[in-house]
């Protein structure tokens, strides 16, 4: 489908005629059982609920997985119906089990949600997996309400197959301005770094991500998908539960950011998304990596916080 044409300054990825046919050459399609190495690297195209039982057993070292939330919502030409609680764990139920028959013994599996879903999605979740955490994060949009608080924060479970998981702290720590900026007998600074902009220390992340800016016209990584995830989010997850040339997977793709910040991390992927659109979006983006690796927020390999001024350079 044809978009117009943005403004000088919006970024935001959109897809040519042209662009959608050569991007849909590349799509995947799966209709028997297919072997690891015929879908990694690629974006299958088709209905997960379909494809995953299609896929081999223990293949996969991370989820992470973004499913439609219990509320009505439109994906260009399909559309997400709201349902009972109950309605929602038998949906949950037809497709996680497979989740956890893919993924390997050591894997780990985020799901993200929302409050409406958030408690069914941990209640059928710890059927199959061990529960680690249920992080936060401040989505920093939201519409106002006259008769509630506005919602602007949702839930990603983590959990994992087993006991034995990864989980690289190193890779995930948060450069934060120090308060208070202790020393140690010697007056050296304890912990922390002095810089022209101020005092700053990496700090353990914690289970509440408020870090995060929701892509939008301006950012490079924007796409039209009504429910987008920004890449910051999903690269906190991936490099700490993952290492260079693991096997991340993503069964509800939308707009392809999990392939593509896996591949931006040096790790292989797969995903499975419904919607033809979206699925030449994730390739278009898949090609766009090949020449721009940067991930908007992560700097030298550190996270920051929003709006950090020692940051050192700039997305292109």
């Amino acid at each position: 489908m044809e978009k117009k044409s943005p403004a000088p300054r919006n970024r935001t990825i959109i897809l040519s005629n042209e662009d959608e046919i050569k991007y849909k050459k590349k799509l995947l399609t799966i209709r028997n059982e297919a072997e690891i190495a015929a879908i990694i690297n690629r974006t299958i195209h088709g209905d997960s609920l379909k494809v995953l039982p299609l896929l081999p057993s223990e293949c996969v070292d991370l989820i992470f997985t973004d499913p439609p939330y219990n509320l009505s919502k439109k994906f260009n030409k399909s559309t997400f119906s709201a349902r009972s609680d109950e309605a929602y764990r038998i949906y949950l139920e037809s497709w996680v089990p497979q989740l956890q028959r893919i993924l390997k013994p050591t894997g780990t599996l985020y799901i993200c949600g929302d409050w409406r879903c958030s408690n069914v999605i941990k209640e059928v979740g710890q059927k199959y997996f061990q529960v680690k955490n249920r992080i936060t994060w401040e989505r920093e949009k939201g519409r106002g309400s006259k008769t509630n608080f506005k919602s602007t924060s949702e839930d990603i479970w983590f959990f994992t197959k087993s006991s034995s998981y990864t989980f690289n702290l190193n890779d995930v720590k948060i450069v934060k301005k120090v308060i208070a900026p202790y020393k140690d007998k010697e007056g050296k600074p304890k912990d922390w770094v002095k810089t022209k902009e101020g005092n700053f220390r990496l700090t353990h992340p914690s289970n509440i991500w408020t870090d995060l800016t929701v892509p939008f016209w301006s950012m490079p990584e924007n796409t039209d998908h009504p429910t987008q995830k920004p890449e910051k989010l999903i690269a906190r997850a991936i490099l700490a539960s993952s290492n260079e040339n693991d096997v991340i997977f993503d069964p509800f793709l939308g707009s392809g950011t999990t392939s593509v910040v896996a591949k931006k991390l040096n790790r292989q992927f797969f995903g499975i998304e419904l919607d033809q659109y979206y699925s030449c979006i994730i390739e278009k983006r898949l090609n766009m990596a090949n020449k721009n690796i940067q991930i908007q927020g992560i700097d030298n390999g550190k996270f920051y916080e929003r709006n950090n001024p020692i940051k050192k350079t700039k997305n292109k």
